[in-house]
């Protein structure tokens, strides 16, 4: 049977794989991105009444009317950003659908598509599955920056979209209001659509996020993506959306239609209720990762770990070199989970040519004690490289 070559190509992603191992051998999984804790007991609840006592057949594929509005609210309230919820507002299963809705909606046969290196893993299989030509930005540590020269080199007559993670996966950065205006004027200037991934807006603990679609010129050539497993830590619910221009949404749309169609209504209305919650709930959910955050980062360093900035996200990133540790990023990530029993994600996955092979990425939304635990765990793995 003939198999179709993209997928064909395709490997076992690098989050299944590590996840696996951290299963087989009761490793502490700080690869996968997925925190300890439940998730907030009141949104929970709200699902599980509406599941018991709610709709639970076909919602309106564009998402429950309470969860648009719920949206647009949010983005009233967080950003200023005015959304007409009946039109500019798509609910999908979770934010990879939501790409790869923008993907196939808008990429065809020949366009290309500008990709910032390091980037989520999904994003390349979905262009070149849409029929785009990836046109590769390659960042490289500590600072992960985004330059004019490196942006002009890639944009040419075909460059359709860009796809732009802010804050960004894996390295935790939060892209400045310099940044941000440089993509918007390339956008502006080329006639390019930028596809956002902003599904860790909220997870943010220096500077403030702005949302692409906000910038002057943004509003009707941007797709902004949301997703409530970031926002409320409850990463199985599969719940996000897109927020675009009428036109742009109205072509995401449908795509979306044949995908997944719909999303669990009883999701819909939890996750609606949780986007109602007071500034100050985020404000103390974003302290609670925070100390997390600084738990696992004064504990490697203590330890001997050089560690990079995190601005955001659930993850910061340890650069081997700059630890004492020769070995690249996948030998150490397999010695660490197979013989130190800690699992972590080499960031040379997130690269699809010429990718950095001295960092590896973990996940501190763990309980103290597993973190402390880790801990020792790389500790006892450094000096045993070290000598």
């Amino acid at each position: 049977m003939a198999m179709n070559p993209v997928y064909a190509a395709l490997p076992t992603t690098i989050f299944e794989k590590m996840s696996a191992i951290a299963r087989e051998t009761g490793a502490i999984n700080l690869g996968q991105g997925f925190p300890d804790a439940p998730g907030p007991e009141d949104v929970r609840r709200a699902a599980a009444e509406a599941l018991l006592n709610g709709y639970n057949q076909y919602p309106s594929m564009l998402g429950l009317p309470e969860l648009r509005q719920a949206v647009a609210g949010h983005y009233a309230e967080h950003h200023g950003l005015a959304v007409d919820w009946q039109s500019e507002v798509v609910v999908t299963s979770g934010a990879t659908e939501a790409i790869a809705a923008s993907i196939l909606s808008l990429v065809s046969e020949g366009d290309e598509v500008v990709l910032v290196q390091p980037l989520y893993d999904a994003y390349l299989p979905m262009v070149r599955r849409a029929g785009g030509t990836p046109r590769l930005i390659r960042l490289e540590p500590p600072h992960w920056t985004l330059d004019a020269a490196a942006l002009d080199a890639v944009i040419g007559p075909k460059t359709r979209a860009i796809i732009f993670n802010n804050p960004a996966n894996p390295t935790g950065r939060m892209y400045d209001r310099a940044t941000q205006e440089l993509i918007a004027d390339r956008c502006i200037r080329h006639d390019i659509v930028a596809i956002c991934d902003e599904v860790w807006e909220h997870v943010i603990f220096e500077g403030e996020h702005i949302p692409l679609i906000t910038l002057p010129g943004m509003r009707e050539r941007t797709v902004k993506i949301g997703s409530a497993g970031k926002i409320f830590a409850l990463t199985g619910w599969k719940v996000g959306w897109m927020v675009a221009g009428k036109a742009l949404a109205a072509q995401v749309a449908k795509a979306h239609q044949f995908m997944t169609f719909t999303t669990p209504p009883n999701l819909q209305v939890a996750v609606a209720q949780g986007l109602t919650k007071p500034k100050n709930w985020f404000e103390d959910m974003r302290a609670d990762f925070a100390r997390s955050r600084d738990r696992l980062v004064a504990g490697l360093q203590a330890v001997g770990y050089a560690v990079l900035s995190s601005q955001a996200t659930w993850f910061v990133s340890v650069d081997l070199t700059a630890s004492g540790i020769t070995l690249d990023d996948v030998s150490f990530a397999d010695r660490m989970a197979l013989e130190g029993g800690v699992v972590t994600i080499p960031v040379s996955a997130f690269f699809a040519e010429s990718p950095v092979t001295n960092i590896v990425r973990l996940c501190y939304c763990k309980d103290d004690a597993v973190l402390d635990e880790a801990i020792k765990r790389l500790a006892a793995m450094r000096e045993k490289l070290a000598s």
